[in-house]
């Protein structure tokens, strides 16, 4: 099953700093189908205009991922990391027991941001965070882990969070053709970047959403150059 959720039917906001898109029921923005996919519950697109940002507040009990698309931002907390992620590259809070954080677009552009919530494994667990380069090559016509904490996972180069699931990205050339396992039990998320492609033959546009499930494989082909985030976790 494969229910495609185009860009224009999602939830959003726009605060003039920033422009916000929801996948999912987020802030003001409620849909009773649209809660959470498996361990997948927030996947938010936002545009941070230039100088500002989101001020410091608190999250518990949540694996934060972010994935730089265009930009850059500038993580502050109160555990005293401090770091800037640039477009491609993705940062990761394991909020845990708390923490409070500030996140801040302190370029001369705009940045955007995916910014994907994940529901951790158990809670109170100790807060993290970490933020890692991936060179783009390594995700050609192939699907690279960037932030994972599922078993078979374990001693890669992904970034560590608290949760049964994986954040992967690949990017590909038009007419190239990808093909990604899915196990019994477990769901998937897929969010074209930029591009266009066919999922299991169902069309899938820059920013629209796939939300994926009972499919043993996703048959991926690109109809445009692409560049692709997926989330796949446990349903449960």
């Amino acid at each position: 099953m494969i229910d495609i959720r185009p860009f224009a039917s999602l939830g959003g906001a726009d605060h003039g700093w920033l422009k916000a898109k929801h996948h999912f029921s987020f802030a003001n923005y409620h849909d009773a189908a649209r809660m959470n996919w498996g361990r997948l519950r927030v996947w938010n697109d936002d545009e941070i205009a230039p100088r500002t940002g989101f001020d410091p507040h608190p999250h518990r009990d949540m694996e934060i991922v972010t994935y730089v698309r265009e930009g850059a931002i500038t993580h502050r907390d109160n555990m005293g990391n401090e770091g800037r992620t640039e477009a491609g590259d993705v940062q990761i809070m394991s909020a845990g027991t708390g923490v409070v954080h500030s996140e801040y677009n302190l370029e001369a552009g705009p940045t955007k941001i995916f910014q994907i919530w994940i529901m951790p494994d158990r809670r109170g667990a100790k807060p993290n965070w970490g933020a890692k380069s991936f060179p783009n090559a390594a995700r050609e016509a192939g699907f690279e882990v960037l932030a994972s904490g599922r078993p078979g996972d374990a001693g890669s180069s992904a970034l560590p969070i608290n949760a049964d699931a994986a954040v992967l990205a690949t990017t590909l050339k038009a007419g190239q053709t990808l093909r990604l396992p899915l196990a019994p039990g477990r769901i998937a998320y897929l969010v074209p970047a930029s591009g266009a492609v066919e999922v299991n033959g169902a069309k899938l546009n820059a920013r629209d959403g796939a939300a994926i499930q009972a499919e043993a494989e996703i048959v991926i082909t690109a109809a445009q150059d692409a560049e692709l985030v997926l989330v796949e976790a446990a349903a449960e």
